[in-house]
């Protein structure tokens, strides 16, 4: 199977809470890794976003937009469409261009080796990022018996991290991660019944702008933030 390595260039990596859109191609060097960049430097790469013209490059936040796709997931693989959204919410807070520090993308923030494993091309995709994570929770959940909080806390740690303690590693993020996205999932019937519109996330965002006219917006207060 593909080996993927993610090479995001700065501007992308650490400017993604700024950035609306930005250009992606991929290609696969020499060794057989397939490599994400907003600089390509091989004639062979193809563009997998184009700035300002697909879903995934207009970086949509709005829970809504993804029903039909999180709806469709959830059918494939027996999960409660308001667990998937929980989990977007925790991992991504909606944006489909999220890459974290370690590498992981999307909505779902799969790490390289995962969308490896679960079969996804292209993780920026927000379908192929939703069926990849939707697949390994139902991955996670088959090897943990249906235990939500190990499936929970192997999806953020990782299934042998789990293995090793028995339960929720002593991983502060971890225990964090698992609370969160609990306290979201069980609180669905504030927004109806499992099968009904999740809606959008129930945190508040933030609207901040900076002196050099940089526009954020975040779920978590700033100074002096203008609430939505």
């Amino acid at each position: 199977m593909d080996r993927i390595l993610i090479t995001v260039m700065f501007c992308l990596t650490m400017a993604m809470g700024t950035l609306s859109h930005a250009d992606i191609y991929k290609y696969v060097n020499e060794n057989g890794v397939t490599i994400f960049t907003n600089i390509p430097d091989d004639n062979d790469a193809k563009k997998v976003i184009s700035e300002g013209t697909s879903r995934t490059a207009r970086n949509i936040r709005d829970s809504n937009y993804y029903n039909d796709i999180i709806y469709s997931k959830s059918d494939k693989y027996n999960l409660e469409p308001s667990l998937i959204k929980a989990v977007i919410t925790a991992e991504s807070n909606w944006r489909p261009t999220a890459v974290s520090t370690k590498g992981a993308i999307g909505l779902m923030q799969l790490m390289p080796s995962t969308a490896s494993d679960m079969l996804v091309n292209n993780p920026y995709d927000p379908e192929e990022n939703i069926e990849g994570g939707a697949k390994y929770l139902r991955y996670l959940l088959d090897i943990f018996n249906g235990d939500l909080t190990l499936a929970l806390a192997a999806y953020n740690a990782g299934p042998e991290r789990v293995r090793k303690f028995g339960n929720v590693p002593p991983i502060p993020e971890t225990k964090q991660y698992v609370k969160r996205v609990l306290s979201m999932y069980e609180g669905k019937t504030r927004y109806g019944s499992a099968s009904a519109s999740y809606a959008s996330s129930p945190e508040t965002i933030y609207k901040v702008v900076y002196d050099n006219g940089t526009v954020l917006y975040t779920n978590t207060p700033q100074p002096k933030p203008a609430k939505f």
